[in-house]
């Protein structure tokens, strides 16, 4: 059986803040709420990259444990297209798309005209 005036004990703070506290904590809120929203623009835009460059490959691929960046210049963009070229998996076709874009030729011997086709 509650007490009485128990409740009004128990919810009357023990004193009100002073003007100069709900300052400071109004400004603490307001630098929180800055930092938070420069975070979020610098991730928003900060950090993006531009494509390969003209003769390279740069393809993200589901990996073993996430993402998997599989990327290559010149001969070694000509070897990885060669060898995702002779699979047919989710990988390989991801792989050879991006080498057909980019027109590098699938196979070691071949033009980068016949490997766009």
């Amino acid at each position: 059986m509650p007490l009485e005036g128990h409740w009004r004990k128990q919810k009357t703070p023990l004193r009100k803040l002073t003007p100069r506290e709900r300052r400071v904590g109004v400004a603490v809120l307001a630098v929180t709420v800055a930092a938070m929203l420069v975070v979020i623009f610098v991730a928003g835009i900060g950090f993006s990259r531009s494509g390969p460059e003209q003769g390279c490959i740069r393809v993200v691929v589901a990996g073993k444990t996430g993402g998997e960046v599989v990327a290559g210049c010149g001969t070694q963009a000509e070897a990885i297209c060669a060898h995702s070229a002779k699979f047919d998996d989710p990988r390989s076709r991801d792989v050879t798309a991006n080498c057909r874009a980019q027109g590098i030729p699938l196979t070691a011997d071949a033009s980068p005209e016949a490997g766009a086709s």
